[in-house]
């Protein structure tokens, strides 16, 4: 009876669990689990996680760590593009397609992109392959097409020619080989429209290339839309087709490229979503005046059944306090008298600071603070105190005489709290006499760094 209930447990494991997707890391990373996302537009929504086994092996006498992995699919798990995060730090992931196959792959954890190596399925070898040769035929057209603009003295269109029909063939026999196949919607959408002939001066090539860019792209293919290659497209055209070192000009570049990536989208969830994805992308550079465009003239022109409330107020509040920006107004009473701070004047530079008497690392830091200061004569200090009541702000900031101290009543949902997008105290900011941002310190030693530059 036991063997019989063991051999139904096994097929029914079998039949659960259709597909594989197995691989190793070498050299070993120092974690545990490993995580299968499958990638949504934008996001990624979690699969599974898996153990990460340690083993040794040799390899060309000598001892080899390696770790390996193994994810077991149900046979109704959807085909799409998938991948796998096995660490923290940024690029700790490798990406892949999924169409009811076995999957096998190795790669060198340190450099995923360029290492990784596929021994089991058709899809991603053959997507693999065609992307390595299309890509090593493409430079080789591309070089030539550089040295015709760098000298166009020079007579190159046979060459031309040769490289383009070599590149045409190689494009041709990997869209025949994958038809009926998932990758086959990639491989095309990776293909270049390049001009059938030479062209002999930079602006008309970068006018080719940014009207042609996207000419094997259709941007309502769910498959692209639910996978990496068309973001990545989309920042390609952003940051790498359209280029000035004038940063005027590189503005309007960037406010047009993005009308015209946003105006070949049709479905509205996915505009949002891009749109999002474009703020946080420019965020990180602090591009203000494009975080401004995409948040006013792009985010809120979206139906407001799409727009997110809480998420403008929060990006609006941001980048009002960015450096370079006019830091928002507020008033406070102190001894019976009514102080705005883009009224105060007897300063050449305002530290505000942002702190509460329930933090121990405030208390431990603005006394220092205090004192430093306390022999700046070119800076006045506005201290808000972040507080649920005013009971124990009254007594500690006798302590701290010759500052502006305003209560922030409510703690964190107190207005100028909210306005000034605080999550975490003290949070510093430094204003000029004009009350321009000049400096957001994160530790007190860095204001210190950043006055005494003064």
């Amino acid at each position: 009876m036991k063997k019989i209930l063991a051999f139904v447990f096994l097929i029914s494991s079998f039949i659960q669990a259709q597909y594989t997707i197995n691989g190793s890391m070498s050299p070993a990373v120092k974690s545990d689990w490993i995580i299968l996302y499958k990638i949504e537009s934008t996001k990624l929504n979690y699969v599974q996680h898996s153990k990460i086994k340690l083993d040794t092996i040799n390899a060309q006498g000598e001892k080899k760590e390696i770790a390996t992995f193994l994810f077991e699919l149900p046979k109704d798990t959807r085909k799409g593009a998938y991948r796998i995060s096995y660490g923290i730090i940024e690029g700790s992931f490798v990406d892949f397609f999924y169409n009811k196959e076995n999957i096998h792959f190795n790669f060198d954890p340190e450099s995923p992109e360029e290492s990784i190596s596929f021994t089991s399925s058709k899809e991603n070898i053959l997507y693999q392959e065609s992307i390595a040769l299309i890509s090593k035929e493409q430079q080789k057209l591309d070089a030539i097409q550089n040295r015709a603009m760098q000298n166009p003295s020079l007579n190159l269109n046979s060459a031309y020619k040769k490289a383009l029909n070599s590149l045409n063939s190689i494009q041709k026999k990997y869209i025949e080989a994958s038809r009926g196949m998932y990758v086959h919607t990639f491989i095309n959408a990776f293909l270049k429209k390049n001009a059938a002939e030479i062209i002999t001066t930079p602006q008309r090539y970068q006018s080719h290339l940014m009207t042609t860019f996207f000419n094997h792209i259709d941007f309502s293919d769910k498959k692209l839309i639910n996978s990496p290659f068309l973001t990545n497209k989309i920042i390609e055209y952003l940051y790498s087709i359209n280029y000035s070192e004038d940063t005027k000009t590189q503005n309007n570049l960037f406010k047009k490229s993005i009308d015209l990536v946003l105006s070949k989208i049709t479905n509205l969830d996915y505009k949002e979503e891009i749109i999002v994805f474009l703020i946080a992308k420019f965020e990180a550079i602090n591009a203000l005046k494009i975080l401004d465009y995409l948040l006013e003239d792009q985010y809120k022109k979206l139906p407001l059944t799409l727009q997110k409330e809480e998420f403008y107020i929060e990006k609006k509040n941001l980048l009002a306090t960015q450096i370079a920006r006019t830091a928002p107004d507020f008033s406070w009473k102190e001894d019976g008298e009514t102080l705005t701070l883009s009224k105060l004047n007897k300063s050449q530079y305002y530290l505000l600071v942002f702190w509460s008497t329930e933090c121990s690392h405030c208390l431990r830091e603005i006394p220092q603070l205090h004192e430093y200061l306390g022999i700046n004569k070119k800076t006045s200090t506005i201290a808000v105190s972040i507080e649920k009541n005013d009971l124990e702000w009254k007594k500690y900031k006798k302590k701290l005489p010759n500052w502006h101290h305003v209560f922030g009543e409510n703690k964190w949902e107190n207005k100028i709290v909210k306005t000034y997008n605080i999550n975490a105290t003290p949070s510093y900011f430094i204003l000029d006499a004009t009350k321009k941002i000049i400096a957001k310190p994160d530790q007190l030693k860095d204001v210190k760094t950043f006055i005494e530059r003064l």
